[in-house]
This record gives C-alpha cells, sequence and structure tokens, in this order.
C-alpha cells in the first residue's frame, strides 16, 4: 500500500473513531464468509458499524482521535476488527449472542463512556452497562412509581368511600 494509501485511510479511519460514542476492538479471524456475512448483517441490524482494520493504521487513527485510545493500543495484535456504535453496550451483546453458535467474534478491548475495558473478561461488565435510553426509561418508571401507588390507592378506597356515603345516608 502506497503512503498516500496509507494516509487516507488513517484519515477515513479517524473521522469514523471521532463521529461514533464507542469504539470496539475484536477479532473476527478465521470465520468463514457465511458467518462472517451473518456478523456483518447483525451488526447493521443493530445499527453498528464493523470494520476490519490494520493494526498500525487504527493506532495511528486512534493517536489523531479526539480522545484518549492509549489504554487499548496494547491489545492490537494479531487480526483486528472495530465495532463503532453510539450504544455501549450495544456490541458487546451482540458479541454474546453471536458466540453461542460460533467462536468468533474474540473481544480484545472496548472504550466506552470515556473509559477502557480490556480483556475478554470485561465483556460481561459492558454488557451491564445501561444505554442512555434505559437510564431514562429506568428513571420515568421510579418517578411514575408513586404516582401510581396514590392513583390506585383512591382508585380502591372510591367504592370504600361510595360504600360508607351510602350507608351514612340510608340511616338517615
Amino acid at each position: 500500500m502506497k503512503k498516500e494509501d496509507k494516509k487516507v485511510v488513517i484519515e477515513t479511519l479517524t473521522e469514523q473513531v471521532n463521529s461514533y460514542k464507542h469504539l470496539y476492538v475484536s477479532d473476527i479471524s478465521g470465520l468463514d464468509a457465511v458467518d462472517t456475512q451473518a456478523l456483518r448483517r447483525a451488526c447493521f441490524d443493530a445499527n453498528i458499524k464493523l470494520v476490519q482494520v490494520k493494526n498500525t493504521l487504527l493506532k495511528k487513527a486512534l493517536e489523531n482521535a479526539t480522545n484518549n485510545y492509549e489504554e487499548i493500543f496494547s491489545v492490537l495484535k494479531g487480526d483486528s476488527a472495530i465495532m463503532l456504535c453510539d450504544t455501549g453496550n450495544g456490541p458487546a451483546k451482540l458479541i454474546k449472542e453471536f458466540r453461542k453458535t460460533k467462536d468468533k467474534p474474540v473481544f480484545k478491548a472496548a472504550f466506552v463512556e470515556e473509559c477502557a475495558y480490556v480483556g475478554e473478561d470485561q465483556l460481561e461488565s459492558l454488557i451491564s452497562i445501561k444505554s442512555k435510553e434505559e437510564l431514562i426509561a429506568d428513571i420515568i418508571a421510579m418517578l411514575q412509581a408513586p404516582m401510581q401507588n396514590v392513583i390506585s390507592a383512591l382508585q380502591s378506597g372510591q367504592n370504600t368511600i361510595a360504600g360508607v356515603v351510602k350507608t351514612l345516608s340510608e340511616k338517615e
């Protein structure tokens, strides 16, 4: 590959990394064409961009990126593919789901919510991270719970109050 071509690839990778909030590094080598296509389709359905990259070009792109990715440089060995997305736990869930039937993709590292996660043992931690939308839904549910309790108490008491009023009116 010519130096000019490498420069274009590095600039493109840097733009892609900067345009997404979260980055996962994985190893998808050894997957046959059918499995690779299935993984790419699953990534597309989950709004995850999957890019097979050379480690040296990825490292230079990460050095040029706006975030500090130095902690994940140590895993840039062997074959690497990056998964880019705006949902922090999306790729982790996809990797776990895909590995129910295959040995790959192997999780190497991730940069999620401005924190680096390195090593296969971090995959479960990443799955449990809630996305912004999930956190908002949890907060709304917690805020609605007390109101729902008051409303249901008033509705259940409505019949009791009506019964008491009716009984009192009949006594006179």
